[in-house]
């Protein structure tokens, strides 16, 4: 893979721009236990969190709800997370997911979108390996 022959800079800069994404794109992969950490960190009932937050979208599969726009549920109008301290993996381990990390092309395009790639210290090789295993588990 590319990040182990390149040093990948990235800053996070909270644009929240990781948050807005395809309007096709309709969830956020998240387990129960993190479904369950979210729902527990904003003090809402079960099945209120469940109506309001969660897609199912197979029979094994459920997720957090996107907006029509493509917006994270969670995005507040500042573009701020307002679960950040809760959030699930899928949004703890960005940048650093396979396909994005697997050419220089893939890296280079996602930095379109995001603004802290290309910014900031170099992350150790190690940390991006962890995001990695975290992200396929």
């Amino acid at each position: 893979m590319f990040h182990r022959r390149q040093k990948l800079r990235f800053q996070c800069t909270g644009c929240g721009a990781c948050c807005i994404g395809n309007p096709n794109h309709y969830y956020i992969a998240a387990s129960r236990a993190e479904q369950d950490g979210i729902r527990t960190f904003l003090g809402v009932s079960k099945t209120w969190f469940r109506r309001r937050y969660i897609v199912k979208v197979d029979e094994n599969t459920e997720g957090i709800r996107m907006e029509s726009d493509g917006r994270c549920t969670f995005l507040d109008r500042a573009n701020r997370c307002r679960v950040y301290g809760v959030r699930p993996k899928q949004c703890r381990t960005y940048p650093f997911w396979p396909e994005v990390v697997a050419t220089r092309s893939s890296w280079q395009s996602e930095a379109k979108t995001c603004e802290g790639i290309g910014r900031g210290a170099v992350i150790p090789l190690k940390r991006i390996e962890i995001a990695l295993k975290t992200s396929a588990d």
